[in-house]
């Protein structure tokens, strides 16, 4: 369709740093999730398989991202804020994966594979945190 005259504007990942942030998450998580796997944990376990994880953690980078604005733009001492949101979030993000071993409602979940899962939670703060310092820097 050359010549229909529509354009597509397409950002490039260093002029949308978070996207870059969740590329590289997911990168680093492919790791987590191949050591899993090397690990004992099954390569059926559907979290650990690529398209899954790659959605989540493009979601919790998105996630995170609004919670950081939110917090810098509208709270009265964003970084006192943050400092409780922050480690808050991660402990939080531990139920799910606790959930998961104790009902097993995800067919194939070891010891090993909700490590991972904890880990890749690890990761996602680890690495757009940072960005999101930059991006939106605390006052």
């Amino acid at each position: 369709m050359a010549g229909v005259g529509a354009e597509v504007a397409v950002a490039e990942v260093g002029e949308c740093p978070p996207a870059g942030a969740a590329l590289a998450t997911t990168g680093v998580n492919f790791v987590v999730g191949q050591g899993a796997i090397a690990f004992g944990a099954s390569a059926g376990f559907r979290p650990l398989t690529l398209p899954v994880f790659a959605a989540f953690t493009a979601l919790g980078v998105i996630a995170g991202f609004a919670g950081w604005s939110v917090a810098v733009r509208r709270a009265t001492r964003p970084g006192a804020t943050l400092r409780v949101l922050v480690p808050a979030g991660l402990l939080l993000s531990r139920i799910p994966v606790l959930v998961l071993m104790a009902t097993s409602f995800i067919p194939e979940i070891s010891v090993s594979g909700a490590i991972a899962l904890m880990l890749m939670h690890l990761v996602v703060a680890a690495v757009a945190l940072p960005v999101y310092a930059r991006v939106l820097p605390v006052k």
